[in-house]
């Protein structure tokens, strides 16, 4: 299901997420315990999207987050794409001390070199995907995570929770590549939704989790 590069991609940011989470009082048994929840909340919502991407005829490729632009006139570029997914992560946590660390690493991609209509559908071929299916593929991880922060409260792991909450707060940001944004213009009532029922899920753990 997942290559041997997006492998790599899912433990760096599992390394660095959890470094950033555990920064303020490091000790190596917390970073493992925390490294471990993160693990599972990446590679259960990059399942889900490879999941809803295998029911719209498309594969899905994990990558990192890179931004390439830092301005909107001609020419506002770099030279070399940004790796926003790793640095970011850093930077917030050395700005907040460690309070509030990025969470959103890793994007996705359609793979181009796939090309094939959609027979089970009979409805489009594969470069006529659509923005309102990328907003799928991207909230149905997001869905995943919200899923597992409301088991993870009633189970009583309360980390597993918040951090699903996290994680899907960060993602959901409609900014660049990142999954909010695929979903922001493939379907606002959907990303409207969604958005509100984690905060509602932030609002809810400050006082109950």
């Amino acid at each position: 299901m997942f290559t041997r590069k997006e492998i790599v991609y899912i433990l760096v940011t599992t390394i660095i997420l959890g470094f950033a989470f555990e920064v303020q009082e490091f000790s190596l048994k917390s970073f493992f315990y925390i490294s471990l929840l993160i693990l599972i909340i990446i590679a259960l919502n990059l399942f889900a999207k490879k999941i809803a991407g295998f029911y719209l005829d498309a594969e899905i490729e994990a990558k990192p987050w890179e931004v390439k632009r830092y301005w909107w006139t001609a020419g506002a570029h770099f030279k070399k794409p940004f790796p926003a997914g790793i640095v970011m992560p850093l930077i917030t946590t050395a700005i907040t001390f460690g309070y509030i660390p990025w969470m959103a690493s890793l994007v996705f991609d359609i793979k181009p070199k796939i090309y094939r209509a959609a027979k089970r559908h009979g409805l489009y071929k594969f470069t006529e995907m659509t923005e309102y299916h990328l907003g799928l593929i991207a909230a149905s991880g997001i869905s995943v995570n919200i899923l597992l922060s409301v088991l993870g409260y009633f189970l009583g792991y309360s980390d597993f929770a918040r951090l699903n909450l996290y994680y899907a707060l960060f993602n959901i940001l409609p900014i660049s590549e990142l999954d909010g944004n695929k979903i922001f213009f493939g379907n606002l009532v959907l990303w409207s939704f969604i958005t509100a029922i984690i905060l509602i899920g932030i609002f809810f753990s400050l006082f109950a989790i």
